[in-house]
């Protein structure tokens, strides 16, 4: 099985996704990692990523998740903010992949964002992320809240999976 840990930046994929795969016993891997350079330098500038510089880099995921499905599965953090980018990832792996979005408001968000050094995701990019999200419903991911302790978060997680 291939759990994505999902949501905008600042919600905690990568702690989540860490701390979820160390308790699976399987590896974790993070998008951004796959991320072209074109991509890394449009976010290190400030500006937001179209589907266009998005659809090489999410079809890369995609055969990398084949590959770690063929290996015995892991967790990888990736945004995945809309439907169609979630599609695309499970691509041909239907029934092998569940999504665990991470949901969270505005200002914590925000204030996460802000208490980060060195990564390139830049805090004013937290709006144009929101208004790109669409949110999966219930039978589409597990959601968990984000305004609770991280392991509260993860053990949640594991409950429902």
């Amino acid at each position: 099985m291939i759990y994505v840990v999902m949501g905008v930046s600042g919600c905690g994929k990568s702690s989540v996704g860490e701390l979820l795969a160390q308790q699976l016993a399987i590896p974790f891997y993070d998008a951004d990692d796959y991320h072209p350079q074109s991509n890394v330098d449009k976010m290190s500038a400030g500006i937001a990523l179209n589907d266009e510089d998005r659809w090489p880099w999410l079809q890369l995921l995609n055969e990398q998740m084949q590959s770690w499905q063929a290996s015995g599965g892991a967790v990888l953090a990736c945004s995945a903010l809309k439907h169609d980018y979630r599609e695309r990832l499970a691509g041909n792996l239907s029934g092998l992949v569940t999504f665990i979005y991470l949901k969270g408001g505005f200002e914590i968000l925000l204030t996460r964002l802000q208490g980060r050094k060195g990564h390139f995701m830049k805090s004013d990019l937290l709006k144009s992320q929101l208004a790109t999200l669409e949110e999966p419903a219930q039978d589409q991911a597990i959601i968990v809240d984000i305004n609770q302790p991280l392991e509260v978060v993860v053990k949640q997680i594991i409950e429902e999976i």
